[in-house]
């Protein structure tokens, strides 16, 4: 299903992916429905009501968590008084978020065509106060289905990915896409960035799901990442300022 901005694709009978394909970042947002209520993973940049796009596929009840608190992964939180994030970042999402406005509005106006009526110099980064502050290994219950909570620092120091264990799930934000990870700005940690990558890389995952660009990526993907990022430790440039290393279909720059 394609509306004037949101582009929503199905992944089975009660999962779906929300995408916001006319952003140079293609920003993926995915809903996940059990019996009692439905999770909503991210919301994107917030310039185009994404709780109207989620009421199209559920009447439940549903509750927003965010992989990590960046401008472009929060924007629709402000639909969404039920929100979730990693304690980690509870000051960056009431009030101290480390990036000057005018800079994201830049970044929001790059679009191919904006939702109409909207103006990028009206743009404000989401700030609000989480329900609810996740933990590492914490269990979300949706009603005969579970998400676990994997705290995944590295790109963001709450970063997290979520898991679903029954499904081989993994909703990895940040952590893993195809294309070029940020580990260099000041509130990135390369040696986490390894250590997270090293966390998931053991997982039974049958599907990958990430927060940005192509969608058709296979689990060995966060595998390569966690090896080549061994090699780069080891030759001890695993730290800011190393500069851009690439590897085909993704990249790393720190």
């Amino acid at each position: 299903m394609e509306s004037s901005w949101f582009t929503t694709d199905q992944i089975d009978k009660d999962t779906f992916v929300i995408s916001e394909y006319r952003h140079w970042e293609e920003t993926h947002c995915y809903l996940l429905t059990g019996k009692e209520r439905g999770l909503l993973i991210d919301t994107g940049l917030g310039i185009s009501d994404i709780y109207g796009e989620v009421m199209r596929l559920t009447d439940k009840p549903v509750t927003a968590a965010v992989t990590h608190t960046h401008w472009d992964h929060i924007g629709g939180l402000k639909y969404f008084p039920d929100f979730y994030c990693h304690m980690a970042e509870q000051e960056w999402i009431s009030g101290k978020f480390p990036l000057p406005v005018e800079k994201v509005r830049q970044m929001v106006s790059d679009c191919d065509k904006l939702p109409e009526g909207f103006r990028a110099d009206d743009y404000d980064i989401f700030q609000g106060k989480p329900t609810k502050l996740l933990e590492d290994y914490e269990e979300i219950d949706l009603g005969r289905r579970k998400i676990t909570v994997l705290h995944t620092p590295g790109h963001s120091p709450g970063h997290m990915c979520f898991w679903e264990k029954e499904r081989g799930y993994l909703f990895t934000g940040d952590l893993v896409y195809q294309g070029t990870l940020y580990a260099d700005y000041p509130s990135t940690d390369p040696q986490a960035y390894l250590a997270s990558l090293e966390k998931i890389a053991v997982l039974p995952v049958e599907r990958i799901f990430p927060g940005h660009h192509s969608l058709d990526i296979r689990p060995e993907l966060m595998v390569r990442m966690r090896d080549e990022l061994r090699k780069i430790d080891k030759s001890g440039r695993l730290k800011h300022g190393s500069g851009l290393f690439e590897y085909g279909d993704w990249a790393v720059r720190l």
